[in-house]
């Protein structure tokens, strides 16, 4: 059986489910607040560089905007609400939509495939509700140590849309779930659709 948290390993082949973050800015420091953020809300063992070396064949990295830019992503191990240790990583996209950073936290579909990760049948991506709800509450808890301006929660959502777009409204049909700030917090609406 495939060990859901190799980093060798067939993992990373089928896409990602995400919580993708939208900063609001491009600012280096804001970056590192969401980024050290979140590594602590999801709870994420290790911090590597490299998919050719399994963790305990590699040096750590600092979890930092500057080891991200080097490596391009970060990966490490994450402990599962259902009790599966999978790889995990993150990748940011500099100056995206509306001249704002994202950070992009993802679980490789691959690995929650193998770990017996329940999603919906008969539709043509990826989605959980296990996930959603998992990934929304590291969002939430990402948001009270270091502000956002969108959070988006599903499968391959990074880029999807973005806070100008929004303009503050959810839509009624949601393909995908939103982390939306509002009256101070942050407000997580379900996909429903």
């Amino acid at each position: 059986m495939t060990n859901t948290a190799s980093f060798r390993e067939t993992n990373w082949s089928s896409g990602y489910y995400e919580l993708a973050i939208e900063l609001g800015s491009c600012d280096d420091a804001r970056l590192q607040d969401v980024l050290s953020a979140l590594w602590s809300a999801a709870e994420v063992r290790g911090c590597f560089g490299r998919t050719d070396r399994e963790p305990a064949e590699q040096d750590a990295v600092p979890c930092s905007v500057a080891s991200l830019t080097h490596f391009g992503h970060l990966r490490g191990q994450v402990l599962l609400p259902t009790g599966q240790l999978v790889a995990c990583g993150c990748v940011t996209v500099r100056g995206g939509t509306e001249g704002s950073d994202w950070l992009d936290f993802y679980v490789p579909v691959d690995a929650l495939d193998r770990a017996g990760v329940a999603y919906w049948a008969g539709r043509p991506f990826f989605r959980s509700a296990v996930m959603d709800d998992w990934l929304a509450a590291i969002g939430t808890e990402t948001y009270g140590s270091a502000t956002f301006s969108l959070g988006v929660v599903g499968f391959s959502v990074s880029g999807c849309t973005d806070a100008a777009t929004l303009a503050g409204v959810l839509p009624d049909e949601r393909d995908i779930g939103y982390l939306l700030p509002q009256d101070g917090g942050v407000r997580y609406a379900a996909a429903n659709s």
